[in-house]
């Protein structure tokens, strides 16, 4: 019996985080199951790869499954941030995703010689960065490389913006130092406690029951996220909860206690062949360039 949910899976444990074989075979297992994208956590200041490292070794050794990483808002640079995604988005020809990571404390902010940040500094740090990532995702128009070699030009910088960005604690001139991504933004995913619901495209909702989940997605859709996810935790009974899950979430993330379960994922469970990008294969639509529009309106 097929679920109508799309399937998610977190990647991170302790053999995943420094072997970054381990890593590719959990990957390739998801991928051959049918899972839309995987998700690789972070821990600023462990000894484990970056995540967006992780993803990009990953780019061009997997075909159809979507590649999210986790980066933390306050201790990456925002414009290396969204570069950093754009160009994992060109690396997979759109399969990039973005998981956005709110790590507030000493530890993690000294990775970066920043103090930590209380809940509110972090919301509001969390959605300027957010906002920051998508304007320069814009900056470049679609059809900014002209490569007109008659004239010399490879660019049209009429089509090339600068966003002029100020956030509470930064600020961004832009443009972005590669083209607009094959997705034209890249999948951004969050949990709705962050704060910054309506900024996400998928919103991960957990709970401990049906109606607890149920609420939640209700509640950050409204609040303007495009998908709610679900997160569920291992295989036991997985079908009969993906039953009882549909038409209340459009997803779910599953975390195993160990990856090696990943190969006892039912292909069937799939929600439908992958399209041609991430977007496509959630059901996502590309977004119009916010300077195309303003630029013709």
């Amino acid at each position: 019996m097929s679920i109508p949910l799309h399937l998610a899976l977190e990647v991170d444990a302790p053999s995943t985080a420094t072997d970054i074989a381990a890593l590719e075979r959990a990957v390739a297992a998801a991928e051959r199951a049918g899972v839309a994208f995987v998700t690789i956590d972070d821990h600023p200041g462990s000894p484990s790869i970056e995540a967006g490292v992780r993803a990009s070794y990953l780019a061009r050794r997997t075909t159809r499954i979507g590649l999210a990483p986790t980066l933390h808002v306050a201790a990456t640079e925002p414009f290396h941030l969204a570069t950093q995604l754009a160009s994992l988005d060109h690396a997979t020809l759109g399969r990039a995703a973005w998981v956005v990571g709110a790590a507030r404390g000493a530890e993690a902010l000294a990775t970066v010689g920043r103090a930590p940040l209380g809940p509110e500094a972090v919301r509001r740090e969390t959605a300027d960065v957010i906002d920051v990532a998508r304007r320069l995702w814009d900056s470049w128009e679609d059809d900014a490389v002209i490569r007109d070699v008659a004239t010399g030009r490879f660019l049209d910088r009429d089509r090339v913006h600068h966003v002029g960005f100020e956030g509470a604690t930064f600020s961004v001139i832009g443009p972005l130092i590669t083209p607009r991504p094959p997705q034209g933004q890249v999948v951004v995913i969050g949990s709705d406690a962050l704060g910054v619901t309506g900024r996400l495209d998928i919103a991960l909702v957990g709970g401990d029951t049906v109606d607890d989940i149920g609420r939640r997605a209700v509640r950050a859709r409204r609040h303007g996220a495009a998908l709610a996810f679900a997160e569920l935790t291992g295989l036991d009974d997985l079908e009969l909860r993906l039953e009882r899950l549909a038409g209340v979430v459009d997803g779910v993330r599953l975390h195993l206690p160990d990856l090696e379960l990943v190969d006892r994922i039912p292909p069937a469970l799939a929600l439908a062949p992958a399209g041609a990008t991430l977007r496509e294969t959630l059901g996502l639509p590309r977004p119009a360039n916010r300077y195309a529009l303003a630029r013709t309106a």
